[in-house]
């Protein structure tokens, strides 16, 4: 099976066949993961190289916390990729958008405050957890409407950190 899967804007073409060999973009990897709890906690090891990767799905995708960095996941199998381009509805994030916790931690700091344009991408809170430090990232270009928290505020896994919106 075929998908197409876009990381942070970045496009990859993901390919697994029947005996669940993994290629992307054509270049094949060792890959067996399992999962440690309900929580969306994977335990991956990834051609020999062991990484514990926190998964979430969300609106418009998945979330994937790796070693502090927030990567945003769209996955769609090819017919689907296909049909959407047709229709033209390959769209951007539009309306309100929220900045969650994907995990329960200590806001270390806040880079952004109300009324702020920021581009899709930007660094919004830093959040430690697991003692590492986790930057959360704007998902799409807008301006800030709402910071929830400060430095210091202890907070819950989906626990609402800030809003982008349209530009005024």
């Amino acid at each position: 099976m075929k998908y197409i899967t876009k990381v942070n804007d970045q496009e990859f073409i993901i390919e697994i066949d029947q005996e669940g060999q993994v290629s992307v973009d054509g270049r094949p990897y060792a890959v067996d993961f399992q999962q440690l709890s309900e929580g969306g906690i994977l335990s991956l090891l990834l051609n020999n190289h062991s990484l514990e990767a926190i998964v979430e799905e969300r609106e418009n995708g998945w979330e994937v916390l790796i070693r502090g960095e927030l990567y945003s996941v769209d996955v769609q199998d090819e017919r689907a990729y296909r049909l959407a381009r047709a229709r033209g509805t390959v769209a951007e994030i539009t309306g309100e958008a929220t900045i969650e916790s994907p995990m329960p931690g200590l806001i270390i700091d806040v880079l952004v405050e109300p009324n702020q344009v920021v581009q899709k991408g930007d660094k919004i809170v830093i959040l430690e957890s697991m003692k590492m430090e986790n930057e959360l990232r704007s998902p799409r270009d807008g301006v800030v409407k709402h910071v929830y928290v400060g430095p210091g505020a202890s907070v819950e896994k989906n626990q609402v950190l800030a809003t982008i919106g349209d530009a005024a």
